[in-house]
């Protein structure tokens, strides 16, 4: 059965966009820790980080590098954090996240966000993106 990311990358389930190429695709967390809280994936279905092979592996951390990039560019935040973590999903997602503090890294908690405020949001961070 295909992951929730799978669903999401083939236009299946809704999401809010950021970017994609060949192999990755971000958006936003429906689930964020602070605003602009994205995930970044790889198309291809991979459980665990270290089950993809070195040439994914580069295409994900580039990508997320770029979207990082943007991420620090759009949102007022002192860091953009990256967590990769893999229990919630069975399909690699690299976690970036706009902090201020240690506590934003606290995934036991989420803020709430309006439809507007999470398209408000990407459009931030697609209008930064090089």
């Amino acid at each position: 059965m295909s992951s929730i990311f799978t669903k999401i990358i083939r236009g299946e389930i809704p999401c809010y966009k950021i970017a994609e190429n060949k192999h990755c695709f971000a958006f936003l967390d429906i689930r964020p820790n602070t605003p602009g809280h994205t995930l970044v994936v790889p198309k291809k279905e991979v459980d665990k980080i270290t089950d993809l092979d070195e040439d994914s592996y580069r295409e994900l951390m580039a990508f997320s590098h770029k979207i990082a990039r943007a991420l620090d560019r759009s949102m007022d935040a002192k860091r953009v954090a990256m967590a990769v973590v893999g229990l919630e999903v069975p399909h690699v997602h690299v976690h970036l996240i706009p902090i201020d503090k240690m506590s934003d890294m606290d995934f036991s908690h989420s803020i709430d966000m309006t439809p507007g405020q999470f398209e408000s949001i990407a459009r931030r961070i697609r209008n930064e993106l090089e």
